[in-house]
Formats: C-alpha cells, structure tokens, sequence
C-alpha cells in the first residue's frame, strides 16, 4: 500500500515528523517497507515555455525547439516527441541532470548536425508513469522557471507499507489515519460522507440472478445513474494524487474511482449507461462466454466465475476488472457509478485462474466494508457533479447490506493474562474507542461487551481484542520476566547422547572439507534395491513422483546422484556428506540416523585438483576409511574393541571395502569403493568412495561422574623409534600385528604404524613382510639400550603369540 505525506494528513491532523509516523506505523503493525524522497532525484527538472518549435534540417521527425527555462536566454534543444509545439509548457532537464527512465546523464549532444544543450522530458523518462507518447504537458498557467517536483507534488514523501492479509481497512489511506490516530499521532480529519439526493428513479434496473447457497458471492448491489456529464481529464489535484503513487490518470470518470479505492478502501465501477442494452444481472458465467476486459485482453469465463451481464451478455468480471465494451471516454455522457460487496474467497479464485491482478481484487479478496456500500457510492457521486457535472438518480440497492452482530464479551484482565501487560482499563477502553469498536461497558466493570467495527472482519475473539489493545499501547511496554526455574540446582543436559552426535557428526565432516548435502528422503524403488530396501511397507502410497517411491535404506543414492549431478555441471572432484534418516522397516525402531560421506575424483583431505608435481592422486578406500575412523574419534567412541572386517554390502567393491563392528552382531558402519554394477545402475562416474555409519548403533561413552578432560601428560624426553619387519600368513591382517604390538608394553609404546607391505621374492607363497615403525616415549628417564631390548623382545613375543608372525631375517 502506497500513499503520500500530504495524502495522509488530508485524514491526520498532526504536527508529528515524517520519522515519527513511519516509526509508529511500523510500532503497530503497519510495517514500513520504504519511504521514498523523489525530489532530491527530480530536483534538477524545471517547468519551461516552448518559444518556437521548428522541422530539423536533417530528420523528418525531430523538430528544434527554443525552451525559455526562466533563467535567462531561450536553450535549443532537439526533440522527437509528437506533441512538441510552441507555446506549451513542458519539463526541461538541463546537461549533467540524471534521467531515470532512460538510465542515463544527459549531456551537450549534436543531433543530426543541430546541438542539443538539454532535454524535454516525459513522464515515463521521469520514472513517474509509463506514459511514454509524448513530453510532458502542462497547463499554460504553470509558473516557468519552478522546480517540477514541487509544482508537480512530487516533493511529497511517498511511504510504502507492507500490510498483512488480515488488515484490508488500512488498503485506504483513511483506514491507516485511524490507526495512527489511535496511536496518539494525531486526531482524525477525514470528512463524512454527505448522502446526495437523487432527481428521479434509476432508470437500469438490477437483479441478482444467484442461487439460495450463491447469495454470499453477491450480497448487496448498489447502483446510480448519473446523466448528462462531461467526462475529460482530471483535475490537477486528483491527477497528482494518482501520479504520486505509480498510476495512470485516465479520465475523469475513471480517476474518480480509483480516487475512492486508495482514499477510502472502496473499489467502484463505472459504465457508460450508453453501452448498456437493457438491464443488469448479476450472476455466474456461462460455459464458453467470454469478454474483452479494459485491459484489452480476451478472456475465457467458466460458471465458477461471477459476471455484471446486460442483455448482451457479460460486462464487467465482478470485482476483479470492468469490459472494454461499456468503459466510459470522452465521449460518455450518462455514467453508472457501481458499488457492490463481492465474496472475497470467489474473488480470490477469479483473479488466480484469469491471472488478474488488480486494485480491486486486492480489496475485495481480503474484505472490504459492508457498511461503507452505500456511503462509497455517495462519496463517487459527489465528486463526479463536482467534476463533471450532471444529474444524480436515486440509489438502487439490491439485496441485503449484511451486518455481523458479534459483540464480544471481554474481560479487562485477558490484556495482562496473555501479553503481561497491566495496562489501565481506562487506556485500553480509549484505544478500542478510537480503533472504532463500541464498548458496553466502563472501566470500572471486570468485563465489558465490545462491538468490532463493519471494516474489521478479522476481529473473531478475545485473544483479537488483546492484540489491538497492545499493538497501539506498544509491545516495548511489555517488561520482560525470567521464567522461574522448574527445579533448583543445575539444569539437566536437554538434548539426548543421538542429539549431541547428530551435530557432532556435521560439524567434524565438515571440518574435514566435506560439504555438507540434504536429499530426499524417497528415493526411486529400483534405486532401493540396489541399497538393501525396496521392502513393499517401506513403499510410500502416494509419492510425489514417480522417482521418488521408496523410503530410503541408505543416505548414499541420494548423495552418489548429488555428486554426478555436480560433476556434470564440471565440479568432478567433489566432496559431500549428509546427516539424516534411514528407514530398514516401518517399525519406530526401523528408523535411524546415519552419517555418511562420498568422495569423488581428486576430492582427498589433502586438497582436490590437479598439480604440477602431479602429487594430487584419486581417492581410495582408505581416504573413506580415515572419514569413517575421525568420525569415530570426534564422536569420542573407543576404538580399542573396533574391528575392522574386509569386506563389506553388496553396494561396495567386494576387496576394497571394509565392514566397521564392535563383533559380529553389531556392525555400526562400512567403508570402500563404490562398486562398479551399483555406478552403472545409477549412470554414476567414478572413482567414487565413501562410508556410512549408523550413528545409533555406536556404543554409548561410560559415564563419568566428572566431565573434566584429564591432565595433559607431555614429557621432556626425546621418542625412540624402532622398525621391525613381520613375516606373517597372507590371511591375518595387518591390523591384528598393529594391536598387538600397541598391547605389547602400553606404558612405553605411543603409536605403530604400518610403513610396508611387501609380497615376492624371498618370501614363501602364503606369507606377507609387514614393516611396522613403533614409537616409544619414555616419561620418567632415558631408556638404557638394555630396557630397549626388552620391550622390543615384548613386541616380538606378543605379535608371535597373537598372530603367529616372526622377525624377518
């Protein structure tokens, strides 16, 4: 909703700053979107004569025009507009000035060998219309030499709110008044409507051919007949009115209601009662009807939309747009003023289904003032004989004004029990008083009975009644109290051990430089299949798409689809992860919350991407591995009892994959390559890795009286390194000479590492040489080389008991 400064003191009458009414407005409700300055844009622009206007030398459809800008000799300047003659008054932009409707800094031009020192402008290049047919023309009487802003009205502040849906008495800018004068702003001046008396009966009679259960899409119609006008363009001041908040003024007959519809919430039509053969009706569209609208387009009507017909057929779309057909011109001479209550759920459907969207609709869709019917129609009269003279009918009015007699019974102490506002009743009885409601009752009764206003019909309850009375009052007096404690002493932790994993999780992957995705959670049923689901009580009964048919088992087609699709836009070595759900059944125990992660291309930790040194290789299983076990680590599971098991779901590359478990019967995860059948399934390309882990399935930490993380040990000695190379069966894995040395001597030994994996010539068939490098860390003293040969004879007998593996000689 648009409206100027000066539009909103016609109804105010305050003293208060601009900074102060937008301030309010935006305090009770009425948010303030923008309040535009237009002058200090125009300010350049001045009124100038047009002393002679004479055929360019070069060009048929220019003309050189001599422009007396009142500030000393005439300027010349090239114009193409049609309407350029000499003795109108027009719109100057001198060189250096910005013209926003062109974009564009005007400057001395040569125009077909004649120079050019300025512009005569129109008002689509003043950025104030889309009238574009001509340069500006202005009335003779229109002072030369002053700044068009201000003789145009456009020095005048435009403000713009954002009104909610639930607010159609402040589409006017009477209705805003209201509220600021409930506010304290200001008090009202908006003058009542004065009935106009009518000379003889409405001649066009109308009849509301709508069924019993119809008789809500149009409850009253009332209609007048005005005769003998004299249409023509708008006063200056309506036309600067319309102007002033973005529309076009078209004639006066037309201005006028849109004058009614911004001023007051009222939207009206107008017929040319010339146009009109016989009668009106109001009912619904016939199957295969149609009209030419005023906006010059054909459209197709149906029975769900209502129609103002003449014996011809249909005339206007009721409250959404009038038809070419009966609009009115300068040539009208008998005008029907229209004002009718339209259902706003009709209206709404109407305006979707054509695609129109118009002032009117925008009123009437949200619910304008039944009462204000008539006194609408009054206010239009009264300024069409002001302007454009003629002679009034009686007012006909079919049907019924509805009135909605829903007094509310309200406790005075509903303000403070559902806001904590203790606001004196006496206040709270002013600002229901000045919003228009009627109040039964004084301040010093416990309840009262309040009375809403016509134009408020989203006041339904008591709960209404409160949000009215501290939006004016202000939430800022609302003090703010601490809730009081449920118990004493330290609050318990909120969230669950899942909880705190789930954001765990999300934050360490991606930490690890995995960007984080979220997919469906369907996916297709052959997709399932491929990923251990597709069971038929995990088939959704009505899928958004066809694709989408499955809940899924796993989070990985989701992400293998994500990261072809990424790739196929040229992002090949991608990285991404997801956190989310994963159905096994229907069952509340079948769903779980699980974590994975894909790799794709050169997407390893250490950076993605090609180098010259060529150090950048394709990820591997291990790369998903060292995904898999940080995760682990962040989430702070032991991994002293993990195993890892080669292999891993079908999904997975049957010998570069690996299965995650604490034993056999709990398997919390895997790891590995994408397995080429499950790629070509999906049309995925690789080299793809990944893991996922069912984050319910880890092992719960050992709780711990004390959260405190323990000493940091950090010793003053130098480590000792030593090698040892294993000769051990081609069937133990290397993790099993790993754990059995760290459980060697665990109060000296800080780490093993695997270094070396050799197979060949001087090793038997069935054996495998693993070369293992074992930190020891000395805490106390300096190990003596007797001690070193101790611990590592400890590190030879404990991987040759476990494993069966000798020192290599």
């Amino acid at each position: 909703m648009k409206f100027t400064l000066s539009w909103l003191k016609e109804h105010l009458d305050t003293a208060a700053s601009l900074e102060a009414i937008t301030e309010t407005l935006t305090r009770i409700g009425l948010e303030v979107e923008a309040v535009e300055d237009r002058a200090a844009a125009l300010r350049p622009y001045v009124i100038a004569s047009v002393v002679s206007a004479e055929q360019h030398p070069n060009a048929d459809r220019l003309r050189v025009c001599m422009v007396d800008t009142g500030s000393g000799e005439p300027v010349q300047v090239v114009c193409g507009a049609p309407n350029a003659r000499a003795g109108m008054k027009s719109v100057f932009a001198p060189p250096g000035t910005y013209v926003p409707g062109k974009d564009l800094t005007l400057v001395v031009a040569n125009v077909r060998g004649v120079e050019s020192r300025g512009m005569l402008c129109s008002a689509a290049e003043l950025g104030i219309s889309d009238d574009h047919d001509g340069i500006i023309d202005l009335p003779a009487d229109a002072p030369v030499g002053q700044s068009y802003p201000a003789y145009a009205g456009l020095d005048d502040p435009l403000i713009e709110i954002n009104l909610t849906p639930n607010r159609p008495d402040c589409t006017s800018v009477a209705g805003i008044a209201r509220d600021l004068v409930a506010a304290g702003i200001g008090s009202s001046r908006t003058p009542k409507v004065e009935p106009v008396p009518g000379s003889f009966p409405c001649p066009i009679q109308v009849r509301l051919d709508l069924e019993e259960d119809d008789r809500k899409l149009c409850p009253a119609f009332a209609l007048r007949l005005v005769r003998g006008v004299r249409n023509g363009p708008s006063p200056e001041w309506l036309q600067r009115r319309l102007v002033s908040i973005g529309l076009r003024p078209i004639n006066a007959l037309v201005d006028i209601t849109n004058f009614v519809t911004f001023d007051r919430g009222r939207p009206l039509h107008v017929f040319d009662a010339t146009k009109v053969a016989g009668n009106l009706t109001v009912r619904r569209a016939r199957s295969g009807e149609e009209i030419v609208a005023l906006d010059g387009r054909t459209y197709a009507l149906d029975e769900e939309i209502v129609v103002i017909a003449d014996e011809n057929g249909p005339e206007s779309i009721a409250g959404v747009m009038g038809g070419e057909h009966s609009g009115c011109d300068e040539d009208t001479t008998d005008v029907l003023i229209e004002s009718a209550l339209w259902d706003p759920l009709n209206i709404a459907r109407t305006g979707r289904r054509l695609g129109i969207n118009t002032d009117a609709r925008y009123r009437f869709e949200r619910g304008v003032d039944p009462a204000f019917t008539v006194p609408g129609l009054e206010l239009a009269t009264k300024l069409v004989l002001d302007l454009c003279g003629g002679e009034p009918s009686q007012i006909l009015l079919a049907g019924e004004i509805p009135e909605r007699e829903r007094a509310i019974d309200f406790p005075w102490s509903e303000v403070k029990r559902l806001t904590g506002l203790d606001l004196p009743r006496a206040e709270a009885k002013v600002i229901l008083s000045e919003l228009g409601f009627t109040v039964a009752g004084g301040a010093a009764n416990e309840r009262v009975k309040v009375l809403p206003p016509s134009w408020r019909p989203d006041i339904e309850g008591r709960a209404d009644l409160v949000e009215e009375v501290v939006r004016i009052a202000g939430l800022d007096r609302v003090t703010s109290q601490p809730l009081p404690r449920i118990q004493p002493g330290v609050a318990k932790p909120i969230l669950t051990p899942l909880q705190k994993r789930t954001r765990l999780a999300r934050r360490e992957l991606a930490a690890r430089g995995l960007v984080e995705a979220v997919t469906w959670s369907f996916i297709s049923h052959d997709e399932a299949k491929l990923f251990g689901g597709g069971a038929r009580a995990l088939q959704l009964a009505n899928p958004i798409a066809a694709d989408l048919s499955d809940m899924r088992p796993s989070l990985l087609p989701g992400l293998l689809k994500a990261t072809q699709r990424n790739a196929d836009r040229g992002y090949g070595d991608v990285a991404l992860f997801e956190v989310g759900q994963c159905f096994a059944n229907d069952e509340p125990e079948g769903q779980s919350i699980h974590a994975a992660a894909i790799r794709r291309g050169t997407a390893q930790v250490a950076g993605a991407g090609r180098h010259w040194d060529g150090s950048a290789g394709t990820v591997d299983a291990f790369d998903a591995k060292a995904d898999a076990m940080a995760l682990l680590g962040a989430l702070g599971v032991s991994t002293g009892g993990l195993q890892v098991v080669p292999g891993g779901p079908d999904w997975l590359h049957p010998g570069r994959s690996g299965t995650l478990q604490f034993g056999p019967r709990n398997v919390v995860g895997s790891f590995g390559e994408l397995h080429p059948r499950i790629l070509k399934a999906l049309d995925v390309k690789g080299p793809l890795v990944a893991f996922e882990i069912a984050l319910d399935a880890l092992p719960l930490p050992k709780y711990r009286p004390t959260k405190m993380k323990p000493k940091l040990a950090l010793s003053d000695l130098q480590p000792v390194r030593r090698d040892f190379a294993f000769v051990v069966g081609r069937e133990v894995a290397a993790g099993e000479v790993l754990r059995a040395a760290e459980n060697a001597e665990r109060g000296l030994i800080a780490g093993v590492n695997l270094f070396d994996v050799y197979e060949g010539q001087g090793i038997p068939a069935d054996k495998k040489s693993l070369g293992l490098e074992v930190t020891l860390q000395p805490t106390e003293r300096t190990l003596t080389d007797a001690e070193l040969e101790a611990v590592s004879a400890k590190i030879v007998a404990a991987v040759a008991k476990k494993t069966g593996a000798v020192l290599r000689s």
